[in-house]
């Protein structure tokens, strides 16, 4: 792993974390880019780390309130939106490590993810802000947070669906969609810690390690606050056509044998 590599990658994770493109499904492709067989379980620790510390730096005043006050409504709305995806996370933890080593489906899971885009344009702008958030309305989002589970189905992109769903405005939905995002990237680092400990990891010099982490946090932090911002005014379908070609030609290349 060469610190061009980490860099690359770190750009790709803290990008497409927070654009409706999916990270996941990206860095499959980036690791095929670059030749790497493994998963690289460190590097990805590591990315996800990257994109964590941009979250949190973003989102600093909320959590600074929910530390002054952890038993507010949304510290509740956090933790109620975070149960579907960690309940399917730790049930089916081991199927879904397995198919994202293998790659097989994230053609049509991008193809999946760019219906849902595309869906959302025919939803009608909604009214509800940050205080009008109701728990159902985070479980539900939760729910769609929890799909996401599959390699290529953007996190970001079913979050921001199903809030513009529940009536958030358009702002509101791409904010609270990412601030969610943070327990479950939480989570991530965490359970790919736990394997680390287990020596499940790959041996990856500090330097490289670094930069893969600079770059995620930086591009990831771009991408939250350059997206919160997009989404006010503009449509999801560029990012859904986007998904669509790249499933496409994922699956040309999946049945002509050469991916």
């Amino acid at each position: 792993m060469t610190k061009l590599e980490s860099f690359i990658l770190g750009i790709i994770q803290g990008l497409t974390e927070f654009l409706p493109i999916s990270s996941t499904g990206h860095l499959y492709l980036g690791r095929k880019l670059f030749h790497l067989q493994e998963a690289g379980l460190m590097l990805d620790t590591m990315l996800h780390l990257g994109t964590l510390v941009a979250i949190l730096i973003f989102y600093r005043a909320e959590f600074i309130k929910i530390l002054k006050k952890p038993f507010s409504k949304l510290t509740f709305l956090l933790i109620i939106g975070t149960i579907p995806a960690a309940v399917i996370g730790i049930l089916f933890k081991d199927y879904f490590e397995e198919i994202s080593k293998t790659g097989v489906t994230i053609g049509w899971e991008f193809l999946i993810t760019g219906v849902f885009l595309w869906m959302a344009d025919s939803i009608k702008n909604g009214h509800k802000k940050m205080d009008d958030i109701s728990y159902a309305d985070s479980f539900i989002i939760g729910v769609f947070q929890s799909v996401a589970i599959f390699p290529a189905i953007s996190r970001s992109g079913m979050t921001i669906v199903a809030a513009l769903w529940r009536k958030l405005d358009r702002e509101t939905a791409a904010y609270f969609s990412f601030l969610l995002s943070t327990p479950a990237i939480a989570g991530a680092v965490v359970l790919q810690s736990l394997d680390l400990f287990e020596g499940q990891g790959e041996e990856i010099s500090l330097a490289a390690l670094l930069v893969g982490i600079i770059s995620s946090g930086v591009f990831g932090y771009i991408a939250v606050k350059w997206m919160i911002g997009y989404l006010k005014n503009h449509s999801l379908k560029p990012f859904a056509i986007y998904v669509w070609a790249l499933g496409l030609l994922i699956l040309f290349f999946q049945f002509t044998g050469r991916f």
